[in-house]
């Protein structure tokens, strides 16, 4: 079993930053991808961010690049988010999940694929 619990979220005014953490129960997740995702009111939850465990590799959605970055510290079994140029159309939960299943190497990007989940940080950014 493996329990993420994220933190950081919070009021923000438009063009500030954010940084999340997601802090995992394991202590070993060499094969693990661990994903950012969010949810909006009355939205789907979508895609952010994924890195892999071992490798640091990273994927993000399109149109996130270059506004949001996910890092790992092997070291704190933490996953971070950094959010900076926020925009109002960025408020929403944002969560913390684990991909144990996946193929070696390979960034998955949909929820589905995702078996462990965070209970979700509110992130709010007015205008």
């Amino acid at each position: 079993q493996v329990q993420l619990v994220e933190s950081g979220g919070g009021l923000v005014q438009a063009g500030g930053s954010l940084r999340l953490s997601c802090a995992a129960s394991r202590r070993t997740f060499s094969s693990y991808n661990l994903g950012w995702f969010r949810q909006a009111p009355g939205k789907e939850r979508e895609f952010v961010a994924a890195i892999n465990w071992s490798t640091g590799n990273t994927v993000y959605a399109d149109s996130l690049k270059g506004r949001f970055t996910i890092s790992r510290d092997n070291a704190k079994n933490t996953v971070y988010l950094q959010m900076n140029s926020l925009k109002p159309e960025d408020t929403a939960v944002y969560f913390c999940a684990a991909d144990s299943r996946g193929p070696p190497l390979t960034l998955r990007t949909f929820m589905q694929d995702y078996d462990y989940w965070g209970q979700g940080t509110q992130v709010t950014v007015s205008s």
